[in-house]
């Protein structure tokens, strides 16, 4: 804890209040997703392999909590920005391929960052990978963008913020019947409370996220941005790059990661997760793979990295933050990277890896 308040004190006098208040928000979502184990990949993962709905509703719960609090904020202030992305040909095979491979890595995102965050060996090979594939990913979406897109489609500003409310909030409600309906009868993977109240804690601070950012939660672009400032140490030149040849691009590879907005709540998750698992006293967990599985988790987060640029974010940038913020794009990403997801639980058994 004291970690964490040494690293508000620091960042706040280097950078300014508002990078600050990110780096708390950031030690939020690594806390309460540690703590609950609240996992995105493990949560659709359970439900393809057992029919237990409770990862799944949590995930609803903490996109709905964001929702209502995010869609009138957007309509009210328009210098707020929606998790918007455009609806391509790359979305499309993006979030087929991120869905395969999260569950092959055991993570999204998310899950990477907080699992590397708690010390899990196969969360640390993976994240390296999932940096350098976000850092490619955006180095060449630009040529994928070029097989065909759509303008990004945000129903707050089609169809108002009260209508966009009751479609979502609707379209959520049918799914959660529907996960109802077809349960399995074994006992949930969560138990108690936790998870309930992780779920609304992650809705509300991805509200704040929007209201002191000005954007909504993401993972992936910060971890792109390590990558491509890594390469830069390395003496290659980007200034010529479709992507972080750009003059916003070039921008932030010449100042401190701390002035990126997704940087600092990444940072800030890494160690949040580290302070709920020395709390719980479960940091550091060994593990035993066989070599196979390595190579499947080191390849898989490379995949996770590319395919999240490709897709215009992850489960946090695209499907969780997407939705709560009225893209369309977010629910064509949830739809996409779960039937990848059904792929990738049939080769991570293949693998002989544990649910």
């Amino acid at each position: 804890m004291l970690g964490g308040l040494a690293g508000f004190a620091a960042i706040t006098w280097l950078v300014g209040w508002r990078q600050g208040l990110l780096w708390l928000i950031g030690l939020g979502y690594g806390v309460l997703l540690s703590a609950a184990a609240f996992g995105f990949t493990t949560g659709w993962r359970v439900w393809i392999t057992r029919r237990d709905p409770i990862g799944l509703w949590a995930q609803f719960v903490g996109i709905a909590v964001a929702m209502l609090i995010s869609v009138p904020l957007l309509a009210a202030q328009p210098a707020l920005q929606g998790a918007d992305g455009p609806l391509s040909i790359s979305l499309l095979i993006g979030a087929f391929v991120f869905g395969a491979a999260m569950q092959i890595a055991d993570g999204c995102g998310s899950g990477t960052l907080y699992k590397a965050g708690l010390g899990h060996p196969v969360s640390l090979a993976v994240l390296p990978a999932f940096v350098f594939g976000s850092f490619l990913g955006a180095a060449q979406l630009p040529a994928w963008l070029t097989l065909g897109a759509l303008p990004p489609v945000n129903l707050v500003h089609r169809l108002g913020a009260a209508e966009t409310l009751i479609v979502q909030l609707a379209a959520l409600a049918l799914l959660a019947a529907l996960l109802w309906r077809f349960r399995g009868t074994q006992p949930s993977r969560w138990r108690g409370p936790a998870v309930w109240w992780a779920a609304i804690g992650l809705g509300l601070l991805a509200a704040a996220n929007l209201v002191v950012a000005g954007q909504p939660w993401g993972i992936v672009y910060g971890l792109g941005l390590w990558g491509a400032k890594i390469v830069q140490a390395l003496g290659f030149d980007l200034r010529h790059n479709a992507f972080w040849g750009l003059p916003a691009q070039q921008a932030q590879l010449h100042a401190t990661v701390l002035a990126d907005n997704t940087s600092v709540t990444d940072l800030g998750l890494l160690l949040g997760a580290l302070i709920a698992a020395s709390w719980r006293g479960k940091a550091s967990p060994a593990v035993s793979l066989p070599a196979r599985q390595w190579l499947a988790s080191v390849v898989a987060g490379l995949l996770l990295g590319y395919s999240s640029r490709l897709a215009f974010g992850c489960n946090v940038g695209a499907y969780f933050s997407g939705i709560a913020t009225g893209s369309l794009h977010g629910w064509v990403w949830f739809a996409c990277a779960f039937a990848g997801s059904l792929v990738g639980v049939r080769v991570r058994h293949r693998l002989g890896m544990a649910d």
